[in-house]
């Protein structure tokens, strides 16, 4: 498995996914086409999941993102929880701007919906 590295750019993140098992997501989100997008990124992690490493952790610091990012980040959220029910160590971090309410929010609701562990890192 390779290394899937997306520059970011005005209106898409920076996506770094590791076959070691250390994935990062940042930056803004808003693309014009988010299934063209965020595809290539929800099949990396299915594969991902089909032979993770021994431990996965995936950094979360977006700045904004819209909707349709919103879904996607779900369904990736969704498909990691997958590691934690086949007994592998998943450790999810969402950071988040000191007084960023909306996208603590965000974060909150996933953990919730998802029933995942999430920590929470306000920055500055």
């Amino acid at each position: 498995m390779n290394k899937l590295i997306i520059e970011g750019t005005r209106k898409t993140p920076k996506v770094m996914l590791n076959p070691s098992g250390n994935l990062r997501i940042e930056g803004r989100s808003i693309p014009e086409d988010a299934k063209l997008f965020f595809n290539a990124i929800v099949d990396w992690i299915k594969d991902y999941v089909s032979s993770p490493g021994t431990k996965t952790t995936f950094d979360i610091a977006f700045e904004y993102l819209n909707s349709g990012t919103s879904k996607y980040v779900l369904e990736i959220l969704s498909v990691l929880k997958e590691l934690t029910q086949k007994n592998h160590q998943l450790t999810v971090n969402w950071y988040y701007e000191e007084g960023d309410d909306d996208i603590l929010e965000r974060g909150e609701y996933y953990s919730s919906i998802l029933d995942i562990k999430i920590n929470f890192i306000e920055t500055e």
